[in-house]
């Protein structure tokens, strides 16, 4: 639960309105929106460009961003925003093209699973269509292609492809040489995301293996086990990468590790971050916001990011899952405990992430 103090007057309202944020054009968005929506300042504008199927419960979205967007690495995520109903709806989502064609052409692209009961993807997937106007926050992550070139295994679940998709073609564009391979977990063959490609680029490029199983068409399910990792040459000199189900995650994990496959050699990327356990009845606590003079109580585990965007301000966030660190701010004195880790912080002046700071106790925080 989270109360607001009012201390406000409607002058100084309007002010923190226009000055809670990195980028005070963006007070004008509403007005830009109307004329262009592709002059937007608060997030960058993309327009839909193409659409196409790839299974029977997933799309590719062409995005063309507006030329300010920075650009991205393989294997990266983004947050982009959508108005559903009059309510703008923010969501996390892997990068599922080559930076290369966005060198080349200007656009990305987003792949995308509809997903039971998910309120964005269903969306998506229903009303999207091309030259409409969305959101696209700039890149994050650090599910990254090895640099130097190394051997390298991929093991992906459904959706989990697309970052992978992303740096297969960025690594077969720039003549990676040493052996790749990708073992792809899938209910069926007809849920094979983009299957054309990846088996184009097995005929293309001879350092790649292609392995798909699909779990549920035979007697026995297919699921990762030792046998699969036994048909990968030199397992241990390979840098891991793993995207997909948390099941799956957690199933490859123990295989590796069993292996000898250090921690440091396993990459992981997820949408959603498993939080940790924590004691409810010690969280929760007055919020003082400093720069917009408004306190808040909370109770509970609601993070500081959920409590500031209940009390009308606006602080600049990105994954909303502890990743991107595009929400850290200053904290001046107070404890809070991280929602990830479960670990508190110390009761002074430090910079911690609004995405998953949880209060215990009073807390002031400079926004």
């Amino acid at each position: 639960m989270i109360s607001v103090l009012e201390k406000s007057s409607t002058l100084h309202w309007l002010g923190r309105q226009l000055f809670n944020r990195d980028d005070p054009a963006a007070f004008f968005d509403p007005l830009l929106e109307r004329i262009n929506p592709m002059w937007v300042q608060q997030y960058t504008p993309a327009r839909v460009t193409a659409i196409y199927n790839e299974t029977a419960d997933t799309k590719t979205f062409v995005l063309a961003p507006a030329k300010r967007w920075q650009g991205f690495e393989a294997g990266q995520h983004v947050n982009i925003c959508i108005d559903i109903d009059g309510i703008r709806r923010n969501r996390t989502f892997s990068l599922s093209s080559s930076p290369i064609q966005w060198r080349t052409d200007g656009t990305v692209t987003l792949t995308i699973k509809r997903l039971p009961g998910g309120l964005v993807t269903n969306w998506m997937h229903d009303h999207l269509e091309p030259d409409t106007v969305i959101g696209l926050g700039e890149a994050f992550g650090d599910f990254r292609v090895p640099a130097p070139q190394e051997p390298a295994l991929y093991i992906a679940g459904g959706s989990g492809i697309t970052p992978v998709l992303s740096q297969l073609e960025t690594m077969a564009a720039s003549d990676y040489r040493a052996p790749v391979t990708l073992l792809y977990f899938v209910r069926t063959q007809a849920d094979v995301i983009a299957a054309e490609k990846l088996h184009a680029l097995a005929e293309r490029w001879p350092a790649f293996t292609l392995k798909v199983y699909a779990t549920s068409e035979t007697e026995t399910p297919q699921f990762l086990s030792d046998l699969h990792l036994d048909e990968v040459p030199g397992l241990p000199a390979r840098r891991c990468y793993l995207c997909g189900p948390k099941g799956l995650m957690d199933l490859a994990n123990d295989l590796l590790y069993r292996r000898g496959i250090t921690e440091d050699r396993i990459h992981s990327t997820f949408f959603s971050v498993p939080a940790a356990s924590l004691d409810t009845d010690t969280l929760g606590g007055a919020v003082h916001f400093e720069r917009s003079n408004l306190d808040v109580s909370s109770e509970g585990d609601a993070v500081l990011l959920e409590i500031a965007e209940a009390a009308k301000l606006s602080p600049r966030y990105g994954c909303r899952m502890g990743i991107c660190h595009q929400c850290s701010c200053r904290k001046t004195s107070g404890t809070v405990v991280n929602r990830l880790t479960g670990k508190a912080s110390g009761p002074g002046e430090e910079t911690i992430q609004l995405c998953v700071s949880v209060p215990s106790g009073p807390v002031s925080i400079d926004i």
